[in-house]
């Protein structure tokens, strides 16, 4: 009985380690990310022409914010459920969400003329926040409880 208290004692220091990590990302996105959609979207967006970006910067800084927070919703994935499968899927999902987004995105930023601000805000926050994550563990825990 006291293993077990202890097992989930660390458990939780491992899953609050976790998600400390993925807020340390948010606290430091100024530094760590080239992104000047950053202060875009703290404005009054909705009228505002998109800013200037330089694409292959904002590319790879998009790329290494997704792999962080994949890397920590990986890690609190695992930490939750214990199953390897059911972290090999969610590395499918990520990989395939970022590229159905990240073409979104660009897309959005590069070809449309028109005035795209609030698709490419929710485009972009799939990106960037660890929303993946909430989504992924209901559904496993759903997928846990019917099996």
């Amino acid at each position: 009985m006291l293993q077990k208290i202890l097992n989930n004692k660390f458990r939780i220091v491992q899953l609050l380690f976790l998600v400390v990590l993925l807020a340390l990302v948010r606290a430091f996105e100024n530094e760590l990310f080239y992104d000047p959609f950053l202060d875009f979207f703290k404005q009054d967006y909705t009228q505002l022409p998109l800013p200037k970006v330089d694409s292959v910067p904002l590319f790879f800084g998009m790329l290494f914010r997704y792999a962080l927070n994949t890397t920590f919703s990986l890690g609190v994935i695992y930490v939750v459920f214990r199953e390897l499968s059911m972290v090999k899927f969610a590395v499918v999902l990520y990989y395939f969400f970022f590229l159905i987004f990240i073409i979104a995105f660009f897309y959005i930023v590069l070809f449309t003329t028109e005035n795209h601000n609030w698709i490419l805000f929710y485009v972009r926050r799939f990106l960037i926040q660890p929303i993946f994550l909430l989504l992924f563990i209901a559904g496993f825990y759903y997928q846990k409880l019917s099996n």
